[in-house]
Formats: C-alpha cells, structure tokens, sequence
C-alpha cells in the first residue's frame, strides 16, 4: 500500500495544477511534445497514428509495425530514435505504459476479445485476476497506514467520498459505512454541478476522498482540485502513482482492478474499504456500538419477520377478498 504526505507530493502539487496538462501526460506523450518542433509532418504523423492505436501497436515487432503502417523498418527505428529511444524495446515499453494509463473500457473490451479465449476461459481468467489483485493488496497493505487514516477521519468534522460511475458503488459504500459508525460522512450524487457545490463547503477541517482508477474520471479529478485549492485535506484510493487521482491527492492507496472484462475489477478497492471501516469501528468503539444501537432500534422493521410476513399476507388476502368481481354480465 503506498502512501504520500502533503510534503513528499509538493513537487507533484507545484507541478500540477488546474492548467498545467503536463502532470497528465504520458512518458511516451511527454517525449512526443519535446520532439515535436523537430519532427517533419509525415514522422509526425506516424507517431500520432501509432499512439492513437497503441492497444493495436504495443505487442507488435519493429517488422510487424511497420506493415502495419505500410512503411519500412528503418523508418520506424528513425522514428522512435527521434524521441530519444535508443532500443525499440524501450519504446514499445513506454507504449504499453500509454496504452495501460489511456485505457477505457471499450479499449480493455476490445483487447480481451482479441485473444482467442472461450467464454469459459474468460469466467476463469477474471476470477484468477481478482484473486491476484486481492493477493498484491494483502501484501502491500499496511495497518500501520490503515489506522493512520482512521484517526484522520476520527478527528474530521465532515467526510466526502467522490466516485463517479462504476466507482459510485464504492463510495457509497464506504460512506454509508462510516455513517453507520457515527461519522458525518456523504457520497454525493447528481450532477457535476451538484458535486462542485459540496466540495465547496468543505474547509480544512474536513477530508474528501477520491476513488478513480487508470486515466480517471474529470468530475472526481476536479473535485479533488477544487478541494485541494479550498485547503481541504484530500485522500485518494487509485490503481498506480501515475494516475491524476495519486498526483494530486495528499496521499494515496493503490489497489488493483485489474480484469479481463471493460468494467474493471473492485475486489481490491472494496477489501481496503473494509479494513478502513473495521479500523475506523474499533478506533471508538463505544461511540461505534452507540451508533449501531441506534440504527438497530430504528431499522427493526426492515428486517425479515416470518410473523410480520405472514400478517402481510392475511392483511393483502382481505383486501381481495373486498374487491367487487368484475363478471361480464353477457357471459352466463
């Protein structure tokens, strides 16, 4: 599990802000964009077309590329030399990189069903990938970190979780947890302008924690921004270092997702939810059992009752047994 303090990221801060896209950038994009004065239009060209299809390109030889853009090899190995790869491996390395922190889920669903795999195989391939996720947290998981962030919640006067999409899930859960525990806690939804709303009544004494993963969401990347630029403390749970959500948050989680499949796997993010919320029950637990006293005596009624079943039913049997029949009165 790593993690940043507002020190170590404040060279990541100075160079990312709001306006600066180079924080954004890939190092292959970055190479691109320094070379770019110097490269003719048609090299230029063959970059951009090569980026643009990187899930298409990445595992291609030198050879195999350059049939695919109908142009020798020498031009190829020209051209990655003209943004300074010395080994066409080094570049095809980078691509790879570009193609992983760009990807989308029709991108990752295109890429999947390119393999020749069954239906079958790809049930199997996604249950191994969640397992192996879930394996990498559990070793880089760290309660020390855990329960660091705990008592950062502890002491906040409010806490917003921001995840948009699939990712909505996620925050909701983790902030219905945290309320459950006595925790002024929200995961706001609604539109984006509902969203910048919140984000700007929260001050310094509030956290706001922002869950994206891979290129990572605007509406969550900005709300993280805007908190930052209020002052507010800011938390975020992501899948590499390299993703907006890690360069500027104060400090980060990183937990796979991983799969096959376009959606992306939350097996990871959810089990470092959960050792948060146990942390966060067991750092007070008589305000924690207090709480969920409460929620217990006011949600009783939610609870399956055979009793209260078997009431439902006689209670719906009456009320059809007082319905007038409705006979066709030209039938005999």
């Amino acid at each position: 599990m790593v993690s940043r303090d507002r020190e170590r990221l404040s060279e990541m801060r100075t160079n990312g802000n709001p306006g600066d896209r180079k924080s954004w950038m890939t190092a292959l994009e970055s190479r691109v964009t320094q070379a770019e004065p110097s490269l003719n239009s048609s090299r230029s060209k063959l970059i951009r077309a090569i980026l643009d299809s990187a899930e298409d390109n990445y595992f291609l030889s030198s050879r195999a590329l350059a049939k695919r853009y109908e142009v020798d090899k020498a031009t190829i190995v020209r051209t990655i030399q003209a943004l300074g790869y010395e080994r066409y491996a080094d570049f095809v390395a980078d691509l790879r990189a570009h193609f992983v922190s760009r990807i989308t889920p029709y991108t990752l669903m295109k890429s999947a069903a390119r393999e020749k795999r069954s239906i079958a195989d790809h049930v199997e391939h996604s249950l191994d990938m969640d397992i192996n996720n879930l394996q990498t947290l559990r070793s880089r998981l760290d309660a020390d970190h855990v329960i660091q962030l705990a008592k950062r919640l502890n002491r906040a006067r409010r806490i917003m979780v921001v995840g948009v999409d699939f990712a909505a899930a996620l925050s909701y859960l983790l902030a219905y947890g945290l309320t459950s525990l006595g925790y002024d806690a929200e995961a706001p939804i609604g539109s984006t302008g509902n969203l910048h709303q919140k984000v700007s009544l929260l001050g310094s004494k509030d956290v706001l924690i922002a869950i994206s993963f891979g290129r990572c969401l605007q509406a969550t990347v900005d709300a993280a921004l805007h908190a930052r630029e209020n002052g507010v403390p800011t938390f975020g749970i992501t899948d590499s270092e390299k993703t907006p959500i890690a360069r500027f948050c104060d400090s980060f989680w990183l937990a796979s997702i991983a799969n096959p499949s376009f959606h992306g796997s939350y097996v990871a993010p959810m089990a470092a939810m959960d050792a948060l919320i146990v942390a966060c029950a067991h750092l007070q637990p008589k305000r924690s059992l207090a709480s969920l006293r409460r929620k217990d005596q006011d949600s009783r009624s939610r609870w399956y009752s055979p009793a209260r079943a078997e009431e439902s039913g006689q209670r719906n049997q009456k009320e059809d047994d007082h319905v007038p029949s409705h006979r066709n009165e030209h039938t005999s």
